[in-house]
């Protein structure tokens, strides 16, 4: 037997090193997982010897930095986290090289990684990503999910290239999206399943018992990152893609439309609404009913019953504690 051979055997029965690479909560949700899995007694299987997170970024209204949610699980744990600006530059290359990480574990990083990195770890680099690839690559997978309609979704995990999330599968799993399911629950609940199937998939993977396949041909959906502008809604659309649309934006960044104050337009957001498949013949955007707990607006198809909603620099309301506070709305026309 060849002595890389003999070499790889004996890393793969030893403890393997892994660096994690992350930043927001869907990240530091599978990274806290992935820790607690491998102090459980007797496992040994890996550790995590080093996190690389973005940049803390300054927020609120001092713009004081805050650190990523992967940054405070790594602080948590007491795992050397470290922040390059990029991730391709020669000096963040040479920290993840000093380290001879066995594997790279990357979770909504938030950069393309160049293939000089994917090179470094002896075992590839594997992505989580929140969709049933090669459907959804991209950005945002979550929120074009819900947008688009779509009954199910999942976590694939995937051994890395240089394309845009096209490597190799190594495993999946799928969930139904629900009808009362927004982007924060959907983005919950996928956390949990990815960090889930990571654990569960790792130890196969680290042996060589997992061998990755290609993607499916003629089924690629790109998810390109969601904007602001993503938010309006265009009450020419029918209801249900109204109401999808409001479920994917939820909490960033809202569904709105504007409401005619005089001879201004003010925004106004949507967070919860229904829809009904009911025939109108005024136009779209048109506020058909305006009393009590009911608000209901004209679409090309249907009906939007409003039920939670927000005017511009005020807060979230009822629609009963909106209504009583805006009178005459019957036959306005938002937009």
């Amino acid at each position: 037997m060849k002595q890389r051979e003999l070499d790889t055997m004996e890393k793969s029965a030893r403890e393997a090193s892994i660096l994690f690479m992350g930043t927001p909560e869907l990240a530091a949700y599978c990274l806290r997982q992935l820790v607690l899995a491998s102090r459980e007694e007797g496992r040994g299987l890996w550790k995590i010897t080093g996190v690389i997170s973005q940049p803390d970024k300054p927020k609120g209204r001092n713009l004081r930095l805050q650190p990523t949610p992967v940054k405070l699980v790594a602080e948590e744990f007491g795992i050397e986290c470290y922040q390059p600006r990029r991730a391709r530059d020669p000096e963040a290359l040479e920290w993840i090289s000093s380290k001879a990480p066995d594997l790279i574990i990357v979770v909504a990083y938030g950069q393309i990684l160049p293939q000089a990195l994917l090179d470094i770890p002896r075992l590839g680099c594997v992505n989580v990503h929140t969709s049933l690839l090669p459907r959804y690559r991209g950005a945002a997978p979550i929120q074009w999910a819900i947008c688009d309609d779509c009954p199910e979704t999942g976590v694939t995990l995937m051994k890395m290239d240089a394309g845009l999330d096209t490597g190799d599968i190594i495993a999946s799993v799928t969930t139904p999206i629900c009808e009362e399911d927004d982007c924060c629950s959907l983005h919950e609940r996928l956390a949990e399943l990815g960090a889930d199937l990571l654990v569960a998939t790792l130890p196969d993977y680290l042996a060589g018992r997992i061998t990755p396949v290609p993607q499916p041909e003629g089924e690629q959906l790109y998810a390109r990152k969601i904007c602001k502008e993503d938010g309006r809604l265009d009450w020419c659309q029918p209801v249900r893609s109204l109401c999808c649309r409001i479920r994917a934006m939820t909490p960033w960044p809202g569904a709105f439309t504007f409401l005619p104050v005089g001879e201004k337009k003010v925004l106004l957001k949507i967070w919860e609404a229904t829809g009904s498949c009911e025939t109108v013949s005024e136009p779209p955007g048109t506020i058909l009913k305006a009393e009590g707990d009911e608000l209901h607006i004209a679409c090309a198809e249907g009906i939007l019953k409003v039920h939670c909603l927000q005017r511009e620099g005020k807060n979230r309301l009822t629609t009963r504690q909106f209504l009583s506070g805006h009178r005459d709305l019957l036959g306005v026309r938002l937009g």
